[in-house]
């Protein structure tokens, strides 16, 4: 057999192609002819979504390499150029799939449930005449046509916004002249828009673009129109701030979202319709190369269309909903202080409410008992409750601090102005940490209980956002445990302060202390393997990329550790290979929920550590950002936990893929035509279940109704 070295860079996957591996696994979910139809829209406009992040950052990011001549490789030696031509060519065959399956799959699905969308060659006149005058009223005053003229710049089209290009034709007196002009849709209307009901089993639309190219003439008042073609355009995103001084990150924050509205265009994606001139014309003023260009048989972005899988009265087309039970060890009727402080509470979301974690701010806010309140905050929804509520504590006199993550991309504007508003009410606000960037998911209360000042806290895998943690698998922990909040405390002492990290008691930190203790509990799982004694590793992770990760992992499979992977994104690690990887295997989960949470387990000679994480095993995780590792101390909570890896890692589920040594996912299926419940659907059943027992252990607890005293008779 063939001595196999680390250094061989065959031994990994690029990453860039296995994240594009993984937008296919989400692609499959709308090739599914099985599914609801509204649920393959869904999932296509996610793998729409995807995609324009993928190309605003990654993309973007090796554009910016290849311009400045690097030559850096990979884990696998590929330069900035050989990847991106890689990329290209992946992308090309994979927006042919997603039309084919648009087109010739999902929306004669559509078509036939009553909801159907009309090209304008289908309108018929009583159509034409309503589209015509809703276009004179309400659309032609928003519209601006910008002329294309030799030498002049091109108009500023923002990033991944919707455009019609006119070709006019020669002019009269100059006949060889070429004109052409943009036609920018508004980017606040919905590119949807409904027609009047002619049946009511029936719900027809048509888009925005196509009713301005219906119409365009208006736009031109004596000019003959020589086509009309939408396109759209992607802009790089993948733009950093200096963040030298911390006062001035606020500005540079402004200065990179300002930015991205004019940065270099690196896709343009535009109906296939259009002429070689149009095409040309818009190439040579993007500059933008045959491979950046992206033909299609249908409409440009096609993310736009999740704005109809939530549809009202066509439920049936869509999944049923999924409503999180409450959890049967978090009783609450006596406060979220009194449950925590009974026994350390454990989360699943979204099979579990995220209400428990909502109340526990909540409730802090209120309590005249709660001192401090110390939060990380890096995703949040509109009108968060959770900011309202730190608004309101501070408003009540508490001493609450939050660290605002800007750096968190895409989100920066939003967080913006979540600052702004802790600000005005007082909140002591952070925003973030000179030189990394704040990820991990924590929070501490200092609440004065009957025997002392006690430390609350919140540790979870994923965001303060109660929108998210309806869609995204994650994991809540509780505690109130003294150690747990002497580290809390350390923790948001050095970010907060100038204050050198003590060692921790029971947490890790990234980036000083995360990277040690995972090495160290491969290596002691290695070292109790070649001991004779039991040995196992289940890993739970969205991406793993980093190579001293993944050649700690080898290193323990080449030993004989059994490693059994949950990877739902990017898996730069190679399974099966043998005299390597051979005792590895990864399995990826795509299913309705988005799998988010990180879990750990080491087996430890039969005396098990559980972890939870808010990082990722990727370098920027481990090396540039600020994660937390959170063992779970509490044996119900850490033999669920379990439990769960156990099913996350096995290679025999439904919606499970599992990745082969070649680089393909293999879908298992045990039985074609059994109807076997996913892991996901599993749990859901899990929780239901739990909460029947809830509800009858609350019917079951007999409370006496005792009469209020007896009001003593006055003596006449």
């Amino acid at each position: 057999m063939k001595q196999l070295h680390l250094s061989d860079k065959h031994l990994y996957f690029n990453r860039e192609l296995s994240w594009l591996d993984f937008n296919g696994r989400v692609f499959e979910e709308a090739a599914d002819p099985q599914a609801p139809p509204l649920e393959r829209l869904k999932f296509l406009a996610i793998t729409g979504s995807n995609l324009d992040e993928f190309f605003m950052v990654r993309v973007g990011g090796l554009k910016l390499l290849i311009q400045s001549n690097s030559q850096s490789t990979d884990i696998t030696g590929a330069t900035p150029a050989k990847q991106l031509m890689a990329i290209n060519e992946r992308a090309h065959a994979f927006c042919t799939r997603q039309y084919q399956c648009l087109l010739e799959s999902i929306e004669p699905a559509l078509t036939a449930a009553g909801l159907r969308r009309l090209r304008p060659q289908d309108l018929p006149e009583s159509d034409r005449s309503h589209l015509q005058g809703l276009f004179e009223r309400d659309i032609l005053p928003l519209l601006s046509p910008i002329a294309i003229a030799n030498g002049a710049a091109f108009p500023p089209l923002r990033n991944l916004s919707m455009n019609v290009a006119v070709r006019l034709a020669p002019h009269p007196e100059i006949p060889r002249s070429m004109r052409y002009a943009v036609v920018p849709m508004p980017q606040l209307l919905s590119r949807v828009i409904f027609l009047p009901e002619l049946r009511p089993d029936e719900l027809r639309y048509v888009l925005w673009e196509d009713v301005v190219k219906l119409f365009a003439e208006q736009l031109f008042p004596g000019a003959n129109i020589a086509e009309c073609v939408a396109f759209r355009i992607t802009r790089n995103g993948d733009l950093t701030v200096e963040d030298d001084a911390a006062e001035e990150l606020l500005d540079d924050m402004k200065r990179v979202l300002k930015a991205r509205r004019t940065s270099d265009c690196i896709r343009l994606e535009i109906e296939n319709c259009a002429s070689k001139k149009l095409l040309r014309a818009l190439q040579q003023e993007l500059t933008l190369d045959d491979d950046s260009c992206f033909l299609l048989p249908g409409p440009p972005g096609i993310a736009a269309f999740m704005a109809l899988t939530d549809l009202s009265g066509f439920e049936e087309l869509c999944r049923k909903p999924w409503k999180p039970r409450q959890a049967a060890g978090a009783d609450l009727r006596k406060g979220i202080f009194k449950a925590i402080s009974r026994k350390d509470i454990l989360l699943v979301h979204p099979y579990e409410s995220f209400e428990p974690v909502q109340r526990l701010v909540e409730e802090a806010a209120a309590d005249p008992d709660v001192l401090a309140i110390k939060i990380t905050l890096y995703r949040t929804s509109k009108n968060s409750p959770i900011l309202a509520a730190l608004c309101q504590a501070a408003q009540n006199g508490k001493n609450v601090t939050a660290l605002v993550e800007l750096k968190a991309r895409f989100d920066e504007e939003r967080n913006i102005i979540g600052a702004r508003e802790l600000q005005d009410a007082g909140v002591q606000v952070l925003h973030g940490i000179r030189g990394f960037k704040t990820h991990s998911k924590i929070c501490l209360i200092v609440r004065r209980d009957s025997d002392g000042i006690r430390r609350y806290m919140h540790f979870s895998t994923g965001n303060y956002n109660e929108i998210t943690a309806r869609i995204y698998s994650d994991v809540s922990y509780f505690t109130c445990a003294p150690e747990y909040g002497q580290d809390a405390s350390a923790f948001f002492n050095a970010i907060t302060g100038y204050s050198t990290l003590r060692q921790f008691h029971k947490l890790d930190m990234a980036p000083v202390g995360i990277r040690t203790r995972l090495l160290d509990m491969i290596n002691g799982e290695i070292s109790r393997h070649q001991a004779g004694q039991k040995s196992l590793i289940m890993i739970k992770v969205n991406s793993l990329s980093d190579k001293d990760m993944i050649d700690a992992l080898y290193r323990a499979s080449k030993a004989g550790v059994r490693v059994m992977l949950n990877v739902r994104g990017i898996c730069c690690l190679r399974p099966g290979v043998p005299g390597l990887s051979e005792n590895i295997s990864v399995v990826s989960i795509v299913d309705r929920f988005l799998e988010h949470a990180r879990i750990l387990y080491f087996h430890r000679g039969g005396k098990p550590q559980v972890f939870i994480s808010s990082a990722d095993w990727m370098t920027r995780n481990l090396d540039r950002r600020v994660e937390l590792l959170v063992p779970i101390a509490d044996d119900d909570a850490r033999k669920r936990l379990i439990s769960m890896l156990e099913i996350y890692c096995s290679t025999q589920q439904h919606k499970g893929r599992v990745l082969n040594a070649d680089g393909s996912w293999k879908c298992h299926v045990s039985n074609p035509t059994a109807k076997t419940p996913s892991t996901q659907d599993a749990f859901c059943a899990e929780a239901q279940e739990d909460e029947q027992l809830l509800e009858q252990n609350r019917r079951t607890v007999f409370e006496p109704v005792v009469p209020p005293p007896r009001k003593k008779r006055k003596k006449g």
